[in-house]
């Protein structure tokens, strides 16, 4: 098959939007299922894990290839609540074209934006559908203004809904100028309804007025006010809408099956194929400044990215890979530039949800699973050796919630870091680790509901039963102010000595994680052990100096040292910059840092009071309000996550029920004295209990 008839699309939106009805019925109607599965009834296809079926809702993006009008179709399904951000994200990365979902009744909402800024953040060409027009309260014109206003999205609507809520019969082609009614099987095109007519005759004009912005012959061609033939106009949206100029709107009631073929159409009419994003641009493994393009044929040396680690108990893990150039082949030896170590192919599937399809080869455009790699993790670029390459990496957002577990029999301590380490591996948001001074496991992750799933998983699929802890927050620790250390580090006994010196400039780096910079002059500290002075203060972060909570935002730059031609060794720099970095961090002194979330509420207007004073009282403070629909508001703001347990009940009390709530991680910032006493206190009265 040609490249230009593959699309890489994701589908995304904001929780109960139906973006997973949406894609059941894309199968359906592509016929690669030949029943029609539901989320509510727990049977969709894209949602096969347990969890995702008992509540539900989609947990981890899935993908899945189909066909249509000769088109190869890979979707990936992504999950809408904001815990799960991490894997839009990464999907997002993947994909060279997106289906933006939003219901007609609540029209852009929290998560809503939440997606579309990381559409923006990798340029990702979109379509937008607005789902739901059968449902009360349905309102298109509302829906594709709060795009506008709220997304900047310049929203073009391609279809318009004929009818609403009970009443919505189908849907116009403003282009063609068509209608098209819809059964359970299929569409059928019928002429424009009367009471219609001048409603569609306006949509044209006014989308050849969008248009003409793009194409000096739509322009005058709309100020002559001659017609313009469809397949130019459908040329020029293309272009506009692969540009990010324009985004077409189209409209339909998925769980009604109205809507969904055109839907497709509208997938390979106007969403791009990989040779329409042409070449990927990667960096140099050696020099980072330097950029090298790696092109979608089979002719360019062979690189590709791993998006996504799955354990299935079956065949063990997957590692999902998206392909840019050259051809992959089973038994074939690639090279995994991040670790620096070399991988052997084993087996290349096509996913298809939970099934898979053996290939014996793929090629740029594909996303396949890889059965057997080693050392492959979320974010790894893998190419040829003899032409090495790094593609840009997945932002993960830091883990800011916490959670003590632990195995109910001493038996299964062995399991439980086995299931751990396979999830970890598996979502990268997730981390776990032990901490020796409360004997304890602490897991790691983005939200409640997040770590709620991993300890559900733990359960089913591990067959651990666990015992957790209360949440708690996922502090971090940063330096005070600048400040110079040197130290000497010298020991002998008996045999070989150890000897290391250092001097190191320590600065808070606000914003830009951590920095190390050599400005050794002369060879005062050798070229080996420049390493390992970074190694040794690397180690130190993670471990923390107040509090054992990782340090943030450091930049450390050697600037001299001295060293032994017999005793110096790469442990004795690594020790000699540690013990430094503690110095300067205790006579400076270390601020904790807190997690700030960044918090959306939509309300009816008679609690914005209530809502407002209790966010104050949770050390938050609100940023912005403004008009949600009629009779409610957004409102915006930022919240310190430690006064975030519990929110969703008191919200509930608040509201009786009428509001909702959605909160991401925005920045780790300083808490002040008298609260960082306290959260320390609180600390160590817990380590005393604990002896």
């Amino acid at each position: 098959m040609s490249l230009s008839k593959l699309r890489n699309i994701g589908i995304a939106a904001h929780i109960d939007a139906g973006k997973t009805t949406v894609t059941e019925r894309i199968l359906f109607y592509t016929g690669t299922t030949r029943k029609l599965g539901e989320t509510h009834e727990g049977d969709a296809t894209m949602d096969f894990m347990k969890q995702e079926q008992e509540r539900g809702i989609t947990i981890a993006s899935a993908a899945i290839s189909c066909f249509w009008n000769d088109s190869q179709i890979n979707i990936i399904d992504t999950p809408g609540h904001v815990d799960f951000t991490v894997e839009v994200e990464r999907s997002l990365r993947v994909i060279d074209g997106m289906v933006a979902l939003f219901c007609a009744v609540g029209g852009v909402e929290p998560q809503s934006e939440t997606v579309w800024h990381q559409a923006d953040r990798y340029k990702v060409p979109r379509i937008a559908f607005i789902n739901k027009m059968d449902r009360t309260g349905a309102d298109f014109a509302e829906a594709v203004k709060m795009m506008n206003e709220y997304l900047d999205a310049n929203a073009v609507p391609f279809q318009i809904p004929m009818g609403k809520e009970e009443d919505f019969l189908g849907v116009i082609d403003v282009i063609d100028q068509k209608a098209y009614t819809f059964t359970d099987t299929e569409r059928k095109e019928i002429a424009i309804p009367e009471e219609y007519k001048q409603q569609a005759k306006d949509a044209r004009n006014y989308l050849i007025e969008k248009l003409s912005d793009f194409d000096d012959y739509i322009m005058e061609s709309f100020l002559e006010e001659k017609e313009v033939e469809n397949d130019y106009l459908k040329e020029v949206a293309r272009q506009a809408t692969l540009k990010l100029m324009i985004t077409p709107v189209f409209t339909g009631a998925a769980y009604k099956n109205k809507g969904v073929q055109l839907l497709l159409d509208a997938v390979v009419d106007y969403l791009p194929s990989p040779l329409d994003i042409g070449a990927t641009v990667a960096t140099d493994i050696d020099d980072s400044e330097k950029t090298i393009t790696r092109n979608p044929t089979v002719n360019d040396p062979f690189a590709a990215l791993a998006f996504k680690l799955i354990n299935d108990p079956f065949v063990g893990q997957q590692t999902f890979i998206r392909i840019y150039s050259g051809r992959l082949e089973n038994g074939m030896q690639v090279y995994n530039s991040t670790k620096g170590k070399t991988e052997r192919i084993g087996r290349i599937f096509r996913i298809h949800a939970k099934d898979r399809h053996e290939v014996k080869e793929a090629g740029p455009g594909d996303i396949v699973a890889l059965i057997g790699m080693k050392v492959t993790k979320t974010g790894d670029t893998l190419c040829e050796k003899a032409n090495p390459v790094h593609l840009e990496n997945i932002h993960i957002p830091p883990a800011v919630i916490e959670l003590q577990i632990q195995p109910k029999t001493r038996k299964d301590q062995g399991k439980l870091g086995e299931a751990l380490a396979k999830l970890s591996n598996e979502d990268p948001s997730f981390n776990a680790h032990y901490d020796d001074e409360t004997e304890e496991t602490v897991i790691a992750g983005m939200g409640e509901l997040h770590l709620e799933i991993i300890v559900d998983r733990i359960k089913e699929e591990f067959g651990v039963e666990v015992e957790v802890g209360e949440p708690s927050v996922a502090y971090r620790e940063a330096l005070a102010m600048e400040t110079e250390e040197s130290f000497k580090y010298a020991k002998q006994s008996g045999g070989k000595g150890q000897f290391a010196n250092v001097t190191i400039i320590f600065e808070p780096n606000e914003g830009n994680g951590f920095e190390f910079v050599d400005r050794i002059k002369g060879g005062v500290v050798p070229n080996e052990y420049i390493p390992s002075v970074e190694k040794g203060i690397r180690k130190t972060m993670e471990q923390g100096i107040l509090a054992g909570f990782p340090i943030e935002n450091l930049k450390a730059i050697l600037v001299d040292g001295s060293y032994h031609p017999v005793d110096s060794s790469d442990f004795a720099f690594q020790t000699c910059a540690s013990i430094c970095m503690k110095n300067a961090f205790r006579k400076v002194g270390t601020k904790l840092l807190e997690p700030v979330m960044q918090i959306e509420v939509n309300t009816p207007d008679e609690y914005i009071g209530d809502i407002v004073g209790n966010i104050n009282r949770r050390r938050g403070r609100i940023d912005a309000m403004r008009r949600f629909r009629k009779g409610s508001q957004k409102l915006t703001g930022f919240v310190p996550l430690s006064g975030m347990f519990g929110y969703a009940s008191q919200l509930r009390n608040i509201s009786s029920g009428r509001a909702n709530y959605s909160m991401e991680f925005s920045e780790y910032l300083p808490v002040s004295d008298s609260i960082q006493e306290e959260i320390l206190k609180k600390l160590q009265e817990k380590k005393e209990n604990k002896k």
